[in-house]
């Protein structure tokens, strides 16, 4: 069942050539180390186990991260959340493209945030995909709220207003321009430097910018690839689950 809801906003062409990785570090020794947050969070056999364990090396005293994600696993993204907050060195946060969903808490761990100019910031509620009876789905209900509390909280401490605030705006796919995060709160700053063009498929948004997205996705011509890349993923994701079975 699955095989036919699975949504992805991943670049087309790195789901059709089996690419995994999502995240890179950079001069993790040095002075100042770089962490680039590319692509869907936490797919593909590659978790925030993964990336907290490369965040753990790091001596750097400040570290620049830059992103450019329309999200992905919302307890990866949380974790890794929790390790850059907790990380000794200052962090940096530039969205350098897109800061989607689950990415938009990870942005909020940056001691700055920097919006380059033509970058977006959107949130949401967390969603989930459940196959079960009423019984699981009463109980992915509740986890779903419980979630989007947390998320909440992590925005109003970061922004400012209560959390239920944060939940209303969460409820309407809420998409802000580069100034539009500076003015909420979620940014400090806009920056001369342009955004890097957008290579994902927003149309699984429902309020996302038509006109990035159908650049990405054209009407019409996209079934064949995306029945491909469904098959690809789930691929994947039964690599990763008979690899924890051994």
């Amino acid at each position: 069942m699955y095989r036919q809801i699975l949504r992805t906003a991943r670049n087309r062409q790195d789901v059709l050539n089996g690419r995994r990785e999502w995240f890179e570090f950079k001069n993790a020794t040095g002075d100042r180390a770089e962490i680039s947050i590319y692509s869907e969070i936490g797919f593909f056999g590659i978790t925030a186990d993964d990336f907290v364990s490369e965040l753990r090396g790091v001596t750097a005293s400040a570290i620049d991260l830059h992103i450019n994600s329309p999200g992905g696993d919302v307890f990866d993204g949380i974790a890794i959340y929790n390790a850059l907050s907790q990380h000794s060195a200052a962090v940096n946060v530039t969205v350098d493209g897109i800061a989607a969903s689950i990415a938009s808490v990870i942005a909020m761990a940056g001691d700055t945030v920097t919006m380059t100019r033509g970058s977006m910031v959107m949130i949401h509620e967390p969603f989930a995909l459940v196959v079960g009876d009423s019984r699981d789905m009463r109980k992915t209900a509740e986890a779903l709220d419980k979630m989007g509390d947390s998320i909440a909280e992590i925005y109003a401490a970061r922004a400012g207003k209560k959390p239920e605030d944060w939940r209303a705006v969460m409820a309407e796919e809420t998409w802000y321009t580069a100034q539009e995060a500076v003015d909420a709160g979620l940014a400090d700053v806009v920056a001369t430097a342009a955004a890097v063009k957008n290579t994902f498929d927003l149309s699984i948004f429902r309020n996302g910018p038509r006109e990035i997205a159908t650049a990405v996705a054209p009407a019409g011509a996209d079934n064949a690839w995306r029945q491909e890349a469904r098959l690809k993923m789930v691929a994947a994701m039964e690599e990763m689950a008979n690899a924890k079975a051994c």
